[in-house]
């Protein structure tokens, strides 16, 4: 249903303006309210966004549940029987099922308080307690020792089973014998409420059954005196989610759980029987809007995504400069219109990155030596490192071969292999032992790097011996990059900023032939590219591991030195526009989360 339905029926049906005003006359802010959940940033080696979530909707969907809880949702119809009928029917039902000795005489409920309530109570509505409502109990877990329990056709429930609202099945059932011997048997559109679970805090978990089913002990139960109530409670646990967490909680040991006598005697406010009707089927026709709603930017979120990546695509695969200058210039016409998202703007820095690694994004100049005389130059340095003892002679790598050039490079460029340019080793693969006390020393995995930097105080100590033996493999210095080979975090990297003594294990380092022949930062931004292109081949189903010896047969164009130094000044100035474009995007993704809050408490009032 569209928001002008919607909008158009809540008068129809003589809602309040206010309420129909804070539903649908923010739909823009309730859709463009979006949280980036998690995203990794230039120099963590990912140019990947994080998840997003659509704030506004969420806010909205509990806008919805706290006005219908509260009563102000819907009017109230002065021809309902009031609340006060209902709960004297429910208590001749409970008199009724004492009498028959269906359940057992409950103990006497404290007198209901106004002042314990958790809003102001409407016209014709009533307080209650879960308690008055219906009868609780809980659940066990059968001997798992005794085979004549288990396997069954009788579900038995647990928290991992829980649904958002809707038990529909377990992992494990039992057998008529342990009905039998005691395990309660609960019918359909029975309350399940989590008492004891981790779950807690991530969703209030109260669940309505479809079947019959048992339950274990972390689960209670309630079975409404009427059952026609069910769904309006389980609509009330929702709408008073956030009273109910942070006023009944408690933390144990291991596992948060519920004050649960508290919890049953908790006053809320409850309508008349026809006007919780008439709240719940309003409740899910709102609901399924926000359904709609969420697909529907999702849908307009993934569109934007894919129009970005093509067009950026246009300008890496641009055949000439007179090429890319055009897609730039169309591109740069709806620069405000495209970079409107986190994702575009990552998207925009892993193409600022590949057009450097290019030569694409300055243009070359004449009175720069070329590539191959500086190649030779670092050849020569090599072999003075070599006969000095300082590096190992590594196994001379076969040439470039044309399959292997994935682009055209500058005239003055020259493909190398990455061994050829930098000393490509790796850390030590022993586990030496932890160490405590003076004289011993970070040893430093890619677990320890964060956000682009190096947390030593998560990293584990080792002796100066072990240490001292490390380095004489792989000793890092100031500018040296330790990149991540293996795992989830492929390509995670950092550039080595601190001048104190550590030792690495189970990650790459890159190292200098010489620092005037070569530009540390230039070789950065290669890492950086690289570690882009091995995360999509990772998420595309390879393994997740790239090992040494393919490290050094990486292909790199190299540039001549000055250039070196004029595109990582580019990249400098492009990337701190894209950082401005991004601080801008969070404020106003803030700003509109804040309204979303704003809203919703104005509304519920």
């Amino acid at each position: 249903m569209s928001a002008q339905r919607i909008e158009t029926k809540t008068a129809r049906d003589g809602g309040n303006a206010d309420v129909a005003g804070a539903l649908v006359g923010n739909m823009d802010l309730w859709t463009s309210a979006i949280t980036h959940k998690s995203s990794a940033g230039r120099g963590a080696g990912s140019g990947k966004s994080g998840k997003l979530e659509l704030t506004g909707i969420k806010k909205l969907r509990e806008l919805i549940l706290e006005l219908a809880v509260r009563g102000k949702l819907l009017p109230q119809d002065p021809t309902d029987e009031p609340a006060s009928e209902l709960l004297k029917r429910i208590e001749a039902e409970k008199v009724r099922l004492v009498k028959e000795g269906k359940i057992k005489k409950p103990k006497k409920l404290p007198e209901i308080l106004e002042d314990k309530s958790p809003c102001q109570l409407p016209e014709g509505w009533a307080l209650v307690t879960l308690s008055h409502l219906g009868i609780f109990s809980g659940g066990k877990t059968p001997s798992k020792l005794k085979e004549k329990y288990w396997n069954g056709d009788i579900p038995w429930v647990t928290p991992k089973d829980m649904k958002v609202s809707d038990i529909f099945d377990s992992e494990d059932h039992v057998t008529d014998q342990a009905v039998d011997d005691g395990l309660e048997l609960y019918p359909e559109n029975t309350l399940l409420f989590v008492v004891r679970s981790g779950i807690l805090r991530r969703l209030f978990p109260v669940a309505l059954t479809k079947v019959k089913c048992t339950v274990n002990q972390d689960l209670k139960a309630l079975r409404p005196y009427q059952p026609d109530l069910s769904l309006y409670i389980r609509l009330v646990m929702a709408g008073f989610e956030k009273f109910i967490l942070e006023i009944l909680t408690k933390t144990g040991t291991t596992v948060e759980s519920l004050k649960f006598d508290e919890f049953s005697k908790q006053v809320f406010p409850i309508p008349p029987l026809a006007e919780q009707q008439r709240i719940v089927e309003k409740v899910d026709e709102l609901m399924a809007l926000c359904d709609h709603l969420e697909q529907q930017t999702s849908n307009q979120i993934s569109a934007h995504e894919t129009l970005v990546d093509a067009l950026l695509d246009t300008l890496v695969q641009a055949k000439d400069a007179a090429e890319l200058a055009d897609n730039w210039s169309r591109l740069a016409t709806h620069f405000d219109t495209l970079f409107t998202t986190e994702h575009s703007i990552e998207r925009l820095k892993q193409t600022i990155l590949q057009l450097a690694v290019m030569g694409r994004l300055v243009p070359q100049d004449p009175n720069d030596g070329s590539a191959s005389e500086l190649l030779k130059e670092i050849e020569v340095e090599k072999v003075r490192l070599v006969k000095e003892g300082k590096i190992k002679r590594y196994k001379k790598l076969p040439s470039v071969a044309d399959d292997e050039k994935s682009f055209d490079l500058p005239s003055k460029w020259v493909w190398s292999r990455l061994s050829e340019v930098i000393d490509v080793r790796d850390g030590t693969h022993d586990s030496p032992k932890d160490a405590a006390g003076d004289n011993t020393y970070p040893l430093v995995t890619s677990k320890n790097f964060c956000e682009g930097n190096i947390d030593f105080s998560s990293a584990r100590r080792i002796s100066e011996l072990d240490h001292i033996e490390i380095c004489r493999r792989s000793k890092v210095e100031v500018d040296d990059i330790l990149f991540s080979m293996i795992g989830g975090n492929i390509g995670n990297q950092v550039m080595v900023k601190d001048d104190r003594p550590f030792s690495i294990k189970n990650v790459a380092l890159f190292k200098y032939f010489s620092k005037t022949l070569t530009y540390p930062r230039f070789i950065k931004l290669y890492t950086e590219d690289l570690a882009t292109k091995l995360q999509d081949q990772a998420s595309g189903g390879a393994q997740p591991f790239v090992s040494l010896g393919a490290l050094r047969k990486l292909v790199i164009g190299l540039p001549p030195l000055a250039e070196q130094y004029r595109i990582v000044t580019k990249v400098d100035e492009l990337m701190a526009l894209c950082d401005q474009l991004k601080e801008r995007l969070n404020q106003a993704n803030e700003t509109r989360c804040h309204l979303a809050e704003a809203v919703v408490e104005q509304a519920v009032g």
